[in-house]
């Protein structure tokens, strides 16, 4: 059994997903069902990734065609995209998700960035990137009510920063249950990991390879070579064992089985702090560069 950790929401999130973001439309489909035959039973998506609609007809024929995985025994994540962050506008983007992956319901529903952009139509691919002041608590209330209406189990954030995190807390009634973030021994963020533990959010860590850029580090690489594993799995199961969840992609079946295959063996003590020690405040993905927008500065 895939081992999992429970959110402040009551619910169990599995620690090794599978992630979608810049999977081409074209391949995304089969890289879901090749997830879901190796083992993953969480799915991380998000309605800016543009292959909800593709990553859906996979769903429903694992789900419902071959009925070969149950929907209830999978974990699906999904997040509202900065356009719609206005109250008016947060339960359509969720419905509209929901509708392309073809589901009732999602398991966690997060806010993309804290970063909200003008609304100009419900296309993703027409709108912009112009900046719009929307406050997180009017967007915030608007998610929580997705949880009151059952269309959500649990809700949460993503690439927020200690002090974004605490301003959610100052007045959420739904506490957010998880905080999705760069993650990895080159951006290891542990002070960020010191107060999401203390209050009870759960840390997901993407671009765990850095967006590609450590796939060949050797430093990684001779770690590896001991556990005779490969450096995106050293990289991955560094995530699990400090109790973040992980969402490695790929669209190749034999690697997005490998990626899958952590279970059966454990970094010891000093090669985790080697690992630790790597730490470089290294971000691959920084909005400051696509955005204009200092976020982490």
């Amino acid at each position: 059994m895939e081992p999992s950790y429970k959110l402040s929401s009551g619910h169990k999130i599995p620690l090794v997903g599978f992630g979608t973001w810049k999977a081409e439309t074209t391949l995304v489909g089969k890289a879901v069902e090749a997830a879901l035959d190796a083992g993953y039973r969480h799915i991380d998506c998000a309605a800016v990734y543009l292959n909800e609609k593709e990553v859906g007809e996979a769903f429903t024929k694992k789900f419902t065609t071959e009925a070969t995985v149950k929907r209830e025994d999978v974990f699906i994540t999904s997040k509202l995209w900065n356009t719609f962050h206005k109250k008016q506008h947060v339960r359509p983007a969720l419905e509209r998700t929901l509708s392309d992956l073809g589901l009732q319901y999602l398991d966690l529903y997060l806010i993309h960035w804290p970063v909200a952009f003008e609304y100009s139509s419900d296309d993703i691919k027409t709108s912009g990137s112009t900046q719009e002041f929307v406050s997180i608590r009017e967007t915030w209330e608007e998610m929580e009510k997705l949880v009151d209406a059952g269309l959500v189990k649990s809700i949460g954030l993503s690439n927020f920063n200690v002090q974004g995190l605490m301003e959610v807390l100052s007045y959420a009634r739904i506490k957010p249950a998880v905080n999705q973030v760069e993650l990895h021994p080159f951006l290891s963020q542990p002070e960020l990991k010191k107060f999401c533990d203390k209050n009870h959010i759960h840390l997901t860590a993407y671009s765990p390879l850095g967006n590609g850029a450590f796939v060949n580090n050797e430093q990684v690489g001779a770690i590896a070579k001991k556990y005779n594993k490969t450096i995106p799995n050293i990289l991955c199961k560094w995530a699990t064992q400090k109790n973040f969840s992980v969402i490695p992609k790929s669209s190749t079946p034999s690697r997005v089985a490998e990626n899958f295959d952590l279970f059966n063996y454990t970094i010891d003590d000093a090669d985790i702090l080697s690992l630790d020690n790597m730490d470089k405040n290294l971000r691959t993905c920084d909005p400051a560069k696509f955005w204009g927008v200092p976020l982490f500065n």
